[in-house]
């Protein structure tokens, strides 16, 4: 490849991604949980399974993301598989910000908010760290990604999880 000239970044077709999300969610469910989330690491992303409320029918969804820890927070993305449009999970959030955050060490309440300003930059520069690609996949998304805060509304619990992580 030339210097200089980057490989666009490319995704599978959308009905993979889909699938892959609904294998990924049938997996955790079949298994009571036991497989489907693992934690994140440095310079590696785990997964958690979030649960918000509908914004029209006020019924529990659930969705499993990927997500960095930033001191209490964690910390996800709406880029929606990078497909147009905002996630579902991310609108309900907006609408209600009360949530729970399933992770691999035990659930906690969570309060989700949109990062900003310079928070925003250093949140997305720490998950460029981890996929190099992440600015040519956010490039095929007309709108920009949302960079997401979860804040632990009891602080203690999740200091107790990232102690049973040591």
């Amino acid at each position: 490849m030339a210097a200089g000239r980057e490989k666009a970044a490319r995704i599978p077709p959308r009905w993979v991604v889909v699938g892959a999300w609904h294998v990924h969610r049938a997996l955790y469910r079949v298994t009571a949980g036991r497989l489907g989330l693992w934690r994140s690491k440095p310079g590696a992303w785990g997964t958690l399974r979030l649960t918000t409320t509908g914004r029209r029918s006020g019924q529990p969804r659930a969705v499993i993301l990927g997500y960095v820890e930033d001191g209490p927070n964690l910390v996800t993305l709406a880029m929606n598989g990078w497909g147009e449009g905002e996630p579902a999970w991310w609108l309900n959030l907006l609408a209600n910000p009360e949530a729970e955050a399933v992770l691999r060490s035990g659930g906690l309440r969570v309060r989700g908010r949109p990062a900003e300003g310079a928070e925003r930059e250093r949140l997305w520069a720490r998950w460029r760290e981890i996929d190099p690609k992440l600015d040519g996949y956010a490039a095929l998304r007309s709108t920009r990604t949302a960079v997401v805060v979860l804040e632990p509304t009891d602080p203690r619990r999740h200091a107790d999880d990232a102690d049973d992580r040591r």
